[in-house]
């Protein structure tokens, strides 16, 4: 019997591969309209100046990286395992990054070359929000569009509270916990601050889903993890313009933890693969922040990358939505958000994807 040839296109936001490369990042991710919602004739003179001004701290960060994010390896890692997870298809991943090489119109060509017998769109941004998962469809269907690529489409648009993500970020946070404990004192608490990257307020009022899918997402995780004690927040970090973000911030939660003398273990739930917000903000900037004001112990649970659970858990949601049938499929099956959500892309599917990639 011969197996479907799946085309899986993976989204991720990209990241710059040298030095010299973050500047024309940080362009290309402030020029993009979902992320500075100004009016489209400001928009480029305003993100050159964003850009401008964030090059020289970026350019530190990913120096300490060793010269460039290594967002696309662990991606192309991820690309790799889900392939093998998925031996009943002759499935290829392809990656489309969306500020940073390799784009939506690379992979487009890409696919198109492969000829599948159809294509799953998977973003690795379990919740949804405009600015990512949104963002990146739109540049996709602008890509596909552009290349004639045509093929049956299942668009896996968000999967916040899916059982096998959860579980599988449920195993990682126990297990750290079980160490992080270890080298604590009993008289010592341990507080879980579960990290995601933070939006202004203006961005989640208008209808964006994210916040409420981060809130579903930890709330999937301590259903797994069964510890009904545990001591326990959701925070917000990277904040980038004067506005005013969601919160409570990251920082704002070491220092709370510091003040109540209890030591702190970040969980990144809403990355899944490494990258500078990660491996220079949590690990380096809140840990530098959290020795300066005397909390107690500070631990960091690691994003998942190619865990074994985690790549088990998207090759089910792959398998679901092909099940499925083509088009819009989130995890749970169904609306996930209320109707306030506005910017849910099931209640927007009509006016925002395609039929066909």
């Amino acid at each position: 019997m011969t197996r479907p040839r799946t085309a899986i296109v993976l989204f991720n936001l990209g990241g710059p591969d040298k030095l010299e490369s973050v500047r024309p990042f940080l362009v290309n991710l402030f020029t993009d309209p979902a992320i500075l919602r100004v009016p489209p004739f400001i928009r480029p003179l305003l993100a050159r100046r964003i850009a401008r001004a964030r090059t020289g701290p970026a350019t530190e960060n990913y120096r300490l990286l060793g010269g460039g994010s290594p967002l696309l390896e662990l991606t192309l890692q991820q690309a790799r395992a889900l392939e093998a997870a998925l031996p009943e298809r002759d499935a290829c991943c392809f990656v489309a990054m969306r500020y940073w090489h390799p784009f939506s119109l690379a992979a487009a060509r890409a696919v198109k070359e492969w000829n599948p017998d159809e294509v799953v769109l998977l973003p690795l941004y379990p919740q949804f929000s405009t600015t990512t998962t949104g963002s990146s469809l739109t540049a996709w269907r602008e890509a596909a569009v552009a290349v004639g690529l045509v093929k049956p489409v299942t668009t896996i648009c968000c999967y916040p509270d899916d059982a096998g993500f959860a579980a599988a970020t449920a195993a990682s946070v126990r297990e750290h916990l079980l160490r992080a404990r270890q080298t604590l004192s009993d008289a010592v608490g341990l507080r879980v601050l579960f990290s995601a990257h933070g939006l202004p307020e203006v961005i989640v009022r208008s209808g964006d889903p994210y916040q409420y899918q981060v809130e579903r997402s930890v709330a999937a995780v301590l259903r797994a993890l069964a510890m009904p004690e545990l001591d326990h927040v959701i925070c917000y970090q990277s904040r980038a313009t004067p506005q005013q973000w969601i919160g409570p911030s990251t920082d704002e939660e070491v220092a709370r933890a510091a003040r109540d003398k209890v030591a702190v273990l970040v969980v990144p739930i809403a990355f899944v693969s490494e990258h500078s917000e990660t491996l220079v903000e949590l690990d380096v900037e809140y840990r530098e922040l959290a020795e300066r004001l005397g909390v107690p112990g500070y631990f960091r649970v690691p994003a998942q990358n190619a865990d074994a659970g985690f790549i088990a858990a998207l090759a089910g949601l792959v398998r679901r939505s092909l099940a499925a049938g083509p088009g819009l499929c989130s995890f749970p099956p169904g609306t996930v958000c209320p109707a306030t959500h506005r910017d849910c892309p099931q209640r927007r599917a009509s006016q925002t994807l395609p039929e066909a990639a």
